[in-house]
């Protein structure tokens, strides 16, 4: 078969209210299901976020109140993933989907309620925190439908949740619950869904509110240590470039004022 893949997706939109983007996957239909030109549009699209000034914070969520992503669009598996060929390079449009979310010099902030399994598990894990309402579900579903996950996937996942944690979800392909994803590490708050938007909103503004300078080089810093940092991002040039900074400046100065410092990221 023809491993070549190229199309556009339509089904994921965007829209920036004053320093916080978000990122919808909008595909109610399937529960929110991501199919393969939805992976193909996912880093282009980060990219564009991740260069917009006026972002500091990107959240991402599923459209709808019924499913952040309920994983990959099996109906298109007969196709695009039907051998060995097509499913690498499946693969590998889904591990740079992965990979953009996770390299995104911004933080990126999964927002989820009901369905999280499978390649939406994997969105959410990459993203930098996770909080979630009470109705939410995980699962990563790949031992019931005969199918592998890229190393690239795998890397990500168990620097979340560790690795034994990885081998129970992945050899059981079971479910569990907000509480219990809490307590694995998959999320670190778990909300009343009715609480979920205005939890989230109120994380993002308050990170939006801090020097991102200092946030890019802790996200640079803290992704090395755990091995899934970008190849490329050198964090203490970044750590360097905060003390050389108009906004280290200006927090000196409003401490010493005894004010709420005002950011710029310069």
């Amino acid at each position: 078969m023809n491993a070549s893949f190229s199309s556009v997706s339509a089904k994921l939109t965007t829209s920036i209210d004053g320093p916080v983007a978000t990122l919808a996957i909008n595909n109610p239909a399937k529960r929110n299901a991501v199919d393969l030109g939805m992976w193909q549009a996912l880093p282009g699209i980060l990219s564009s976020l991740d260069q917009d000034e006026r972002v500091r914070v990107i959240i991402l969520r599923g459209a709808g109140t019924e499913s952040f992503a309920s994983g990959a669009d099996i109906a298109e598996f007969e196709t695009v993933r039907a051998d060995a060929e097509g499913g690498r390079a499946y693969e590998a449009i889904n591990e740079a989907a992965f990979w953009a979310v996770a390299h995104c010099a911004k933080p990126v902030i999964a927002m989820i309620r009901g369905f999280c399994l499978g390649g939406g598990f994997g969105l959410a894990l990459s993203c930098d925190l996770r909080i979630a309402s009470e109705n939410a579900t995980f699962g990563i579903p790949a031992a019931r439908l005969g199918i592998g996950y890229p190393p690239g996937a795998m890397k990500l996942i168990t620097a979340t949740v560790g690795a034994p944690a990885a081998k129970d979800l992945f050899y059981t392909a079971r479910r569990i619950g907000a509480d219990e994803a809490q307590r694995l590490g998959v999320v670190q708050r778990v909300v009343p869904d009715d609480s979920l938007e205005k939890a989230v909103l109120a994380l993002a503004h308050d990170i939006a509110k801090n020097a991102p300078l200092t946030i890019r080089a802790a996200k640079a810093a803290i992704d090395a240590a755990m091995g899934i940092g970008h190849p490329n991002i050198d964090p203490v040039a970044l750590a360097d470039q905060c003390f050389d900074s108009a906004d280290a400046v200006e927090g000196r100065t409003a401490f010493l004022e005894k004010r709420q410092p005002v950011f710029t990221g310069h």
